[in-house]
Parts: structure tokens; C-alpha cells; sequence
């Protein structure tokens, strides 16, 4: 068995996972037992799982495997359209967000790109896998707001911009103006800007925080990406999309291997939007539990990132005495698993990513915080 972290000891120099969800590796890192009880915290999904209807539908779909897509995707694509109100040209199906990140930097194969940190570590690593060299522009802590002019200022020669709207890790977000101000400096100097916006469904509509898909008919260098299995919670399904201009998206598509995306989840698209009665129940849950939770988080002492999505960044603050490696090593011998940062550009595991659960797991989540965190103030160790 390892040796406990105290609060000042270096982070191991172990390989960590560089995904949530991904239990076993620490597990045996720590020395804990493969069947080690754990509430998993470290995978960004809704806490509501997937829609009721979904195991027997996908059940009823299974004689469809026999058969190929349809190299077109044509009715998954209309139903994409119909629901932003776009264009079935404007839509490319893809096999889960990842792969739509790695279409958006192939489109820019040997160039200059940018990425707004810290962020999901899939946008640099497309960028690598396809030549491009790369400049971070940091966001700084504690608050991690986009300065658009200082953001603008480092974008001279830079031929393409990753960004996240909601950010994963941060889950703060650049509103609907700000995005604008961006889009017009860019268009001016031949910029593609990519977004990610796998988190925008979580956040609720209001007027500076829904979708950029409006601004794409104003703005041909837009690209968005999304993914439908956070918020349906199908991570092993893998389903996403791509949205731009009809000449972009052919131009991606021309990198896509064919029948990427499988039948499940192409014929799986549909019927998934037209459920607005969970996206519905979806947001306004997440809206409560996130308000709740948020203030748990603070009263227990720790440093928050107020949160636009269905996860926080938090740390211990300086009074408590324990780093976040120890906090994290300490909930995991307690049955609780959350993301570490340490292979986020700039935090360097100075912080956790801790998602939203069901409530009951959020309860139990916010007791053993409690119960760690004032053990270390009575023992002066975690």
C-alpha cells in the first residue's frame, strides 16, 4: 500500500489518467483494492442519467447492425438541422466530440493554433496529431475570465482558436457580447475560431449564456462542436457533431473516415432531441442542484469557481492546510473519486474537478469534504 500524502508533500510522479471516469488506475495507484466502494465525481455527465426510454429502444434497433449506415447520415444530419435551425449542409455527424475536435484541427494541418487554458487536453493533442504548432493563452486564477482584449492581443499570426463555452475544467463562460467582439476581431484577421460547446445544454437559456449556432449565418469562421453523450450520458455510445458553414463542413468531412458514427447512435439522434421533456427537467434540476451545491461547497471553506456548467474547480484555501493532492488522495481512501488537474495546462493539480451527481451522492460527496477537512484542522495532517 502507498504512503498517505501529508498536505505539503509533492504530487507522485506516477502517470495519471488524462480523462475522468478512469477508476482503476488510481485505485491501484493508492494501493486500494479493484472493488474499493466509490462515488464516481471525476466524469463531467448529467447526473440523470440517460432518458428512461433509451435501453429499450436501443434493444429494439439491434437488428439494424446487420446492415451499414447510411454513408450520409442524412436523417440523423435533418434532425441536427431542424433542431438548431440550420441547414442539413451545415451538419456533419460524428463519432462523439472527440473526433470532431480532430476534423477541426485537420482542417488547419501544419498551421499556427491557439488554446485558451486551461482546457480539455484533446484540443492540443489534435493539434499535435496533425502539425500544428501550438501558443496557450492562460486564464488567470483565481476567477479565469476572458480579457477579450488581452485575448486579442495574443492571437497575432494565429491561424485557428480552440476554446470551451462552458470551459471544462474552469466551467466559467465568455457571454453571447463578449463571443461577438472576439468573432469580429478574428473574421478581420482571417482566424478560424473553434468552440466547444459539449456543456451548453447544461447551462440553462438565458440571453448571454445559450448557443452560438445563431451567430454561424454572421460569422463563416465559426466552428462548433458538440457532444450528445454528456447530456444524455452515453460516453460509450460516442455521438457528437460539428456545425459551420456548408463549404467547411465538406472540408471535414473529407478527413472523416467513412461510417464513422455507428447505426445505434446515428439512429439514436432523433429521437434523443425530440425528448424535450428531459432536456427541460434536465436543466431546471441542474440549475437547483448547482445553486446548492456551489453554496455547500463554500460554506465547507474551500475556494470555488462559480460554475456555468455540471462541475465545479475547487481548492482547499491556504487556511485549511491540506493541497488538493492530499484532498484528493484522502476522499479517494473514503470512497469518493474526483478529476485531478494535474494534466491541465496551468492549474499543475492545484485544484479538483468535482461533477454533479444525483443528490443523495452529492449529500455523501459535501459530508466526507466535512469530515476530511476538519480532521486536518483538529490534527493539523490529512
Amino acid at each position: 500500500m502507498s504512503t498517505p500524502l501529508l498536505p505539503n508533500a509533492p504530487w507522485p510522479s506516477s502517470p495519471w489518467p488524462s480523462h475522468g471516469g478512469q477508476a482503476e488506475t488510481l485505485l491501484a495507484h493508492f494501493g486500494l483494492p479493484a472493488d474499493h466502494r466509490l462515488d464516481d465525481f471525476s466524469a463531467n455527465l448529467n447526473p440523470l442519467g440517460p432518458p428512461a426510454w433509451v435501453s429499450d429502444w436501443l434493444a429494439k434497433q439491434l437488428a439494424g447492425l446487420e446492415r451499414y449506415p447510411a454513408p450520409d447520415y442524412a436523417a440523423a444530419r435533418q434532425a441536427i438541422a431542424t433542431h438548431h435551425q440550420l441547414q442539413p449542409e451545415q451538419v456533419l455527424l460524428t463519432n462523439g466530440g472527440a473526433e470532431a475536435i480532430f476534423l477541426a484541427a485537420a482542417l488547419h494541418a501544419g498551421k499556427r493554433a491557439a488554446i485558451i487554458t486551461p482546457s480539455f487536453g484533446e484540443y492540443a493533442r489534435a493539434c499535435r496529431a496533425h502539425r500544428l504548432s501550438i501558443s496557450e493563452i492562460a486564464l488567470p486564477a483565481p476567477h479565469f475570465t476572458v480579457d477579450i482584449d488581452a485575448l486579442t492581443a495574443g492571437l497575432n499570426d494565429i491561424d485557428v482558436l480552440f476554446l470551451c463555452r462552458p470551459n471544462n475544467p474552469t466551467a466559467t463562460l465568455i457571454d453571447i457580447s463578449a463571443m461577438e467582439d472576439l468573432l469580429n476581431y478574428t473574421a478581420a484577421m482571417g482566424c478560424r475560431v473553434v468552440v466547444d460547446e459539449a456543456f451548453i445544454d447544461m447551462v440553462g437559456e438565458t440571453s448571454q449564456a445559450s448557443s452560438l449556432v445563431p451567430l454561424l449565418a454572421r460569422y463563416p469562421h465559426l466552428l462548433l462542436l458538440h457532444s450528445m453523450t454528456k447530456f444524455y450520458t452515453l460516453p460509450g455510445l460516442r455521438l457528437g457533431y460539428l456545425l459551420a458553414d456548408a463549404a467547411t463542413v465538406q472540408a471535414a468531412q473529407a478527413h472523416q473516415p467513412p461510417w464513422s458514427v455507428n447505426h445505434l447512435a446515428a439512429e439514436l439522434v432523433a429521437p434523443l432531441l425530440a425528448d424535450d421533456a428531459f432536456a427541460r427537467r434536465t436543466q431546471r434540476w441542474l440549475a437547483s442542484e448547482r445553486s446548492r451545491m456551489a453554496e455547500a461547497l463554500a460554506q465547507l471553506g474551500l475556494e470555488v469557481v462559480p460554475s456555468q456548467a455540471c462541475f465545479f474547480l475547487i481548492r482547499p484555501c491556504a487556511a485549511q492546510a491540506i493541497t488538493s493532492d492530499a484532498l484528493f488522495e484522502q476522499l479517494l481512501r473514503r470512497g469518493i473519486l474526483v478529476r485531478h488537474t494535474h494534466n491541465f495546462a496551468g492549474l499543475n493539480g492545484d485544484w479538483l474537478r468535482v461533477a454533479l451527481r444525483d443528490a443523495p451522492a452529492n449529500r455523501r460527496l459535501i459530508s466526507v469534504l466535512k469530515h476530511v477537512l476538519e480532521n486536518v484542522l483538529e490534527k493539523g495532517t490529512a
